[in-house]
């Protein structure tokens, strides 16, 4: 069970995903070992022994990286899991990528002011839904 955020290239002038034309098709985000080696330089200890699936674990939470088999990456989906600081890791992450995301919990973009909310009504899911 993860909380989970969908990177693609989103337009950057629509403020709600409703906004997003029909038509629209996304570009992609560029080669899959470019956009690893901007994800180390933001996580240095990521592990992508798997291209294809990057794994980061610290002591407060983990993500996990899908980014697809494909050399030319059109989206990577997050996986985030764990408590606090998760939410100031995604947000960092996109900024230095200067990408927008998708968070699935929500239904719209991820925002910084929102983010917080989202992972926590998440946590709340996850500790209801596991709770023995």
């Amino acid at each position: 069970m993860s909380w989970d955020i969908l990177i693609q290239d989103l337009p950057k002038d629509v403020t709600s995903v409703s906004e997003i034309p029909d038509n629209f098709q996304p570009a992609p985000l560029g080669l899959r070992n470019e956009l690893i080696e901007r994800i180390r330089s933001v996580a240095p200890s990521v592990d992508f022994t798997d291209p294809s699936w990057g794994q980061l674990a610290t002591p407060e939470f983990s993500i996990e990286f899908n980014m697809g088999r494909e050399e030319m990456c059109s989206g990577i989906m997050l996986h985030v899991r764990g408590g606090d600081g998760a939410s100031d890791f995604v947000a960092g992450l996109l900024h230095s990528l200067d990408v927008r995301a998708f968070d699935c919990s929500a239904g719209d973009f991820f925002a910084v002011p929102g983010a917080l909310e989202s992972f926590a009504r998440w946590q709340e899911y996850r500790d209801r839904v596991l709770k023995p």
